[in-house]
């Protein structure tokens, strides 16, 4: 199973303790070095899977925009979108529980002409105000046919969020752009133009599934493929 590197350091200490609580029973620990053994082995394995970062394979089509989170789709929403779209925009919003796959990839291919962060609050990642309140960071690609942002958002526990491109960089459909450590939400704005390949109440895979599908007909000067 494939991991991401941030989560080597919360591995390696996990899987330590694990075997030493077993060690400690081994050598005649009673009934609480079995407690201890069991609590740490569980936790571990739950790193393990949290910090997993499958291979995904984007739809073949060129122009759908796959999801650029995992976990369910929990609103659709028109909003005007001032930062990099600057126009109104349909805001697809993910929820990641910490059973996710918590790795964000690219959900089109395409040039990036913005990046920031914002410090704020750790509220609920479902509540409408997290999109505003939360701390995030925020991501836009331009491509061919149009801008789209992905919008990385901190949840009750999540306390790091790691963006990986810089501003300038070229990213593909499906590329691993960062990481959200420990519940979360991602939101992904898109021309309202483009259509919609999902509802509410979906379950998107990370890079895989299609959300949308951009404009094939409408084609952005000064932007290469």
């Amino acid at each position: 199973m494939r991991l991401v590197p941030e989560g080597y350091p919360f591995v390696i200490g996990t899987l330590a303790l694990a075997a030493v609580s077993w060690i400690v029973v081994t050598q005649g620990g009673g009934a609480i070095a079995v407690t201890a053994a069991v609590l740490f082995s569980t936790l571990a394995l739950f790193v393990l899977w949290f910090f997993r970062d499958p291979v995904r394979t984007a739809p073949a089509e060129g122009d759908l925009v796959v999801a650029p989170g995992e976990g369910r789709v929990i609103e659709i929403k028109e909003v005007h979108e001032p930062s990099f779209l600057r126009s109104m925009a349909r805001r697809i919003t993910i929820f990641l529980s910490v059973f996710d796959v918590h790795v964000q990839r690219a959900p089109v291919s395409g040039t990036v002409e913005h990046r920031d962060y914002k410090p704020g609050k750790f509220a609920v990642a479902w509540l409408e105000k997290a999109s505003e309140d939360n701390e995030q960071a925020s991501l836009g690609i331009a491509t061919p046919h149009g801008r789209v942002l992905v919008r990385q958002i901190a949840g009750l526990v999540a306390r790091r969020i790691v963006t990986d491109p810089s501003k300038g960089d070229r990213v593909e459909r499906g590329q691993r752009i960062g990481i959200i450590r420990f519940g979360s939400r991602v939101d992904l704005f898109v021309p309202l133009d483009w259509e919609l390949t999902c509802k509410v109440g979906d379950r998107a895979r990370v890079g895989a599934t299609p959300l949308a599908r951009a404009r094939a007909d409408v084609r952005v000067s000064g932007v290469q493929a």
